[in-house]
C-alpha cells in the first residue's frame, strides 16, 4: 500500500474513532440529561398535584379529602404532555386521571420505600384498560409526609417512554448528522494533509535518487522545524559529507594516477639503460675496455630505482603521519658542519663551496635523523644548480624558535617553479636532475617534514641570481613533547 493511502487511512481512523468514543459519550450523557429533565418535570406536576388536590385535617395534616375538580385547570395541560397521575391515600383510597387510562400498581417493596421517604423512578409496563394494550411509561412515586413525619399519600405521576425516546431519538438524528458532516471534513482533511506529508516525503526520495546517480550539489529546500524538516536538514549534511568525500576520492584518484605516470617516467630511463647495457653483454657488443664502465653504469642505475622506491616510501609514510619523532634540542652548527663535510666532494665537483655561518650557541628542537635528511636535501639541491658558486647555511636563534636560511647563487627559478617546487615528481630543470640520477622527492620531503615538525618553510629565488631556502622550526612546549 502506498504511504499516501496509509497515511490518509491512519488520519480517518484516528478521526473517525475519536468521533466515535465522543458521540457514544455524548448520547449517553444526553439520554441521562433528558431522563434527569423528565424526572424533574415530574417531580414538579407532583407537588402541583399535591398541592391543588390534596386537602389535610388542620389537626393532624392527615388526608381529609381529594379535590379531583381543582384539577380542572391543568387536566388540558396534562393530557397535552401525556402525563398520567394517580393518587395513593393511607386509607386505601385512589385517585387517577385519566381514568380510563392506566391502572398502575404499587409493590409491597415499593411501599416500604416509600415510607421510608425514598422517590421511586421507574420504567414501567401499563395496561391501557379500553383495548388492554401495555406501553412503557417513566413513572416517578413521591411520598408525602404530614408533621409528625406519618405517611399520608403517595403521588404517582408518569409519562410514555415514547416522549422521552422522541427527544433522544432528536438529539441522535441531530448529532448523526454532524457526525457525517464531519467524516466528510476528516477525509478532505486526511487527503490534503496525507498528500502535503508525501509530497515532503517525496522531495526527499527525488533528491536521494539523484545521488545514487552522483549529483552531490542536490540540496533541499529548508523545511518546517518537525521530523520531516530535520531530515532534510541531515540530508543536506550528508550530500555535503558525499560531496567532500567524493571530491577527495576524485583528487587522490587524480594523485594515483599521476604517481603511476610519474613512478614509470623516472623508472623507465634506470631501466631502459640497465637493459641495454644486458642486451649489449649478452650479444658480446660492448667492448671489452668499456665492460667495466657498463657495470658501474648498471650499478649506479639500479641504485637510482632503489632510492627512487626508499624514496616514495619515505614521501608516503611522512604525508600520512606514520613516522614518529624523537625530537630534543640539536646544536645546529654541528649538524650543519657534518653535512658540509658528507657533501663537499660533490660540491668540488661543480667547484663550490659550502660555508656554515652561525654562532655556536644556535640550537634547534628537532628530530636529528630528520633534520639532517632536511639539511642534506635542499644543501644537494643547491649544489645540482649552482656551479663555481657558494651555498651558505645560516642560522639564529629567535623568541618563538630556530630559523634557518640555507642560499646559493646558482640558477635560480622562475615564479611558476617556485610555485611547484614542492609537488612529487617536479623538476625545476629536468635536464640536469636526470644527470644527477635524483629521485625528483627530495623537496616533496623536505616540505612534508618541516610541516610534521610544526615549522614553515618558504623560497626566494631569482632566475640566474640563486635560491634561499628560509626555515622556521619552533621552540620547545609541552604540547610539542608531548
Amino acid at each position: 500500500m502506498k504511504l499516501f493511502f496509509q497515511q490518509m487511512m491512519a488520519f480517518l481512523i484516528v478521526t473517525l474513532s475519536t468521533l466515535l468514543i465522543i458521540g457514544l459519550v455524548f448520547i449517553q450523557f444526553t439520554t441521562d440529561s433528558v431522563y434527569r429533565n423528565k424526572w424533574h418535570s415530574l417531580q414538579e406536576y407532583a407537588d402541583s398535584i399535591f398541592q391543588q388536590s390534596v386537602v389535610l385535617e388542620n389537626e393532624s395534616a392527615d388526608v381529609k379529602e381529594v379535590q379531583v375538580n381543582q384539577l380542572q385547570g391543568i387536566e388540558k395541560l396534562l393530557e397535552n404532555q401525556h402525563i398520567h397521575f394517580t393518587i395513593y391515600t393511607m386509607d386505601g383510597n385512589t385517585v387517577s386521571y385519566p381514568t380510563r387510562n392506566t391502572s398502575p400498581k404499587i409493590s409491597k417493596k415499593q411501599w416500604e420505600s416509600l415510607q421510608k421517604g425514598e422517590t421511586l423512578k421507574l420504567r414501567s409496563n401499563v395496561t391501557l384498560q379500553d383495548n388492554k394494550r401495555s406501553i412503557t411509561m417513566t413513572e416517578m412515586y413521591k411520598p408525602y409526609f404530614n408533621r409528625e413525619g406519618e405517611l399520608v399519600c403517595v403521588v404517582s405521576v408518569g409519562s410514555p417512554l415514547s416522549n422521552v425516546q422522541a427527544d433522544i431519538q432528536k438529539v441522535q438524528k441531530n448529532l448523526l448528522m454532524t457526525f457525517g458532516f464531519a467524516i466528510f471534513v476528516a477525509i478532505i482533511a486526511s487527503y490534503f494533509l496525507s498528500r502535503y506529508l508525501v509530497q515532503r516525503i517525496q522531495k526527499i526520495r527525488e533528491a536521494a535518487h539523484k545521488v545514487t546517480e552522483g549529483d552531490f550539489n542536490v540540496k533541499l529546500a529548508p523545511g518546517r522545524n518537525d521530523e520531516i524538516g530535520e531530515l532534510s536538514a541531515d540530508f543536506n549534511i550528508m550530500t555535503a559529507s558525499l560531496k567532500e568525500s567524493n571530491d577527495e576520492i576524485k583528487r587522490q584518484e587524480e594523485r594515483r594516477r599521476a604517481f603511476m605516470a610519474d613512478a614509470a617516467h623516472e623508472m623507465r630511463t634506470p631501466l631502459t639503460t640497465i637493459n641495454g647495457i644486458l642486451e649489449g653483454l649478452e650479444y658480446d657488443a660492448i667492448p671489452e675496455e668499456d665492460k667495466e664502465e657498463s657495470v658501474h653504469l648498471m650499478q649506479r642505475e639500479t641504485k637510482r630505482l632503489i632510492r627512487l622506491v626508499n624514496d616514495n616510501l619515505d614521501f608516503e609514510r611522512i604525508r600520512t603521519n606514520k613516522i614518529s619523532l624523537n625530537r630534543h634540542q640539536i646544536n645546529l652548527k654541528q649538524v650543519a658542519q657534518r653535512i658540509a663535510k658528507q657533501l663537499g666532494k660533490k660540491a668540488r665537483l661543480e667547484n663550490d663551496v659550502i660555508k656554515v655561518d652561525m654562532g655556536n650557541d644556535v640550537m634547534v628542537y628537532a628530530d636529528t635523523d630528520r633534520l639532517v635528511q632536511i639539511l642534506f636535501n635542499i644543501i644537494q639541491n643547491g649544489i645540482q644548480f649552482t656551479q663555481n658558486g657558494h651555498i651558505v647555511i645560516r642560522g639564529q636563534n629567535v623568541s618563538d624558535g630556530t630559523d634557518i636560511q640555507i642560499s646559493d647563487n646558482g640558477i635560480g627559478m622562475t615564479a611558476d617553479q617556485v610555485k611547484n617546487i614542492w609537488e612529487r615528481y617536479y623538476k625545476a630543470d629536468s635536464s640536469r636532475i636526470q644527470t644527477k640520477g635524483e629521485s625528483g622527492l627530495g623537496m616533496s620531503i623536505v616540505h612534508e617534514l618541516v610541516q610534521v615538525h610544526g615549522g614553515k618553510i618558504d623560497v626566494v629565488s631569482s632566475p640566474e641570481k640563486g635560491t634561499t631556502f628560509k626555515l622556521h622550526f619552533p621552540k620547545q612546549t609541552k604540547k610539542l613533547d608531548g
